[in-house]
């Protein structure tokens, strides 16, 4: 057995540029991502070829890909001190996933249940690219010998896929010590945050009610309309987290708080325990204006100036072949590649 601590540390995540990013999408990966850059080198990927696993617009697709870097940039990733591109722009990508493809067995991308989920009752007609998705998501991974991932709690099945995939790849080609097995880290207190109308549903970009979400590019008054009608129950805030039982969207709202305050939640029950609901509202909407609104500011800016935002991502996609090239050499040379 591979420990990632073989590897010098190395952290990589990826963001699909589908939809508009939304508070869920901030707690629950981009803040712990900002946190993680003082703590090891980083490389944070634009995953535009995942996104087209379902059909996306092109035009679309290159807006998005903007907006997404340039919200990165406005939450607090440093496109120097880390590394910010979009995948398409580096084929190591692409290549190690063809190699993936052939390592991988059908029986264990059979068992992801995110495939499932999203093919539904369609699987016959999803794109076979939806299929090997976690070998691409692999690919991604391994291509720069990352050895931490940040992933929630719906990918860590994806990942524990990459372990085995890069395991059985030093195994077949004699390789022990090739690839490391990464490992995944989460943090927070809100690593996974709910929609604003139903507690028991993970907040979405495809959600139809905009309403469900508090996205990136709302205005101050938008984020406050959205906290002040978000579902909660007629009972007042708790006096412990016990009390929080079967009461998700009141869970929810304080998890919201805490991991926009940097608050356990047990020290945001304490401050509000016994207030009404209306009162612990009125104080997570004014947090969650004066924590996004200026990310909404900032990425205005950014996306004023697009060709900026596209030599970011030239720039960073230089950085990531350049320690790519010589691992994507070795896979080259274990697996027989002439040339």
């Amino acid at each position: 057995m591979i420990d990632a601590a073989r590897h010098t540390p190395l952290a990589f995540s990826g963001i699909q540029p589908t939809g508009k990013l939304h508070l869920g999408n901030y707690l629950g990966a981009m803040k712990n991502w900002v946190k993680l850059q003082s703590r090891m080198p980083c490389i944070y990927c634009i995953v535009d070829m995942h996104a087209i696993t379902a059909w996306q617009d092109p035009r679309e697709l290159a807006a998005s890909t903007r907006e997404v870097t340039a919200a990165c940039i406005a939450v607090g990733i440093d496109p120097i001190g880390s590394i910010l591109f979009n995948q398409s722009q580096v084929s190591a990508h692409a290549e190690l996933a063809w190699v993936f493809n052939c390592v991988a067995r059908i029986g264990w991308l059979n068992r992801m249940t995110q495939f499932k989920d999203k093919a539904g009752k369609n699987r016959e007609n999803a794109s076979v690219g939806l299929f090997v998705y976690p070998d691409l998501m692999a690919a991604d991974i391994l291509a720069y010998h990352a050895t931490h991932v940040p992933v929630g709690e719906d990918q860590k099945q994806h990942l524990e896929l990459a372990r085995d995939i890069a395991q059985k790849f030093n195994l077949d080609f004699g390789a022990p010590e090739f690839f490391p097995l990464p490992e995944p880290v989460i943090t927070g207190p809100a690593t996974r945050v709910m929609s604003l109308r139903d507690g028991l549903k993970k907040m979405s970009k495809s959600d139809e009610s905009d309403f469900s979400r508090i996205n990136l590019t709302d205005d101050a008054d938008t984020i406050a309309q959205k906290i002040r009608k978000a579902r909660t129950d007629p009972h007042p805030m708790p006096g412990n987290v016990e009390e929080l039982k079967d009461r998700s969207e009141a869970e929810n709202l304080i998890n919201i708080y805490a991991g926009l305050a940097d608050h356990a939640a047990e020290t945001v029950i304490a401050e509000f325990a016994g207030a009404q609901f209306s009162v612990f509202k009125n104080a997570l909407a004014d947090l969650a204006v004066a924590k996004l609104t200026p990310i909404a500011d900032e990425m205005k800016k950014l996306l004023a100036d697009p060709a900026e935002i596209d030599r970011v991502l030239e720039a960073g996609a230089s950085r990531a072949i350049a320690i790519a090239a010589p691992i994507m050499r070795e896979v080259r040379r274990h697996v027989g590649f002439v040339g």
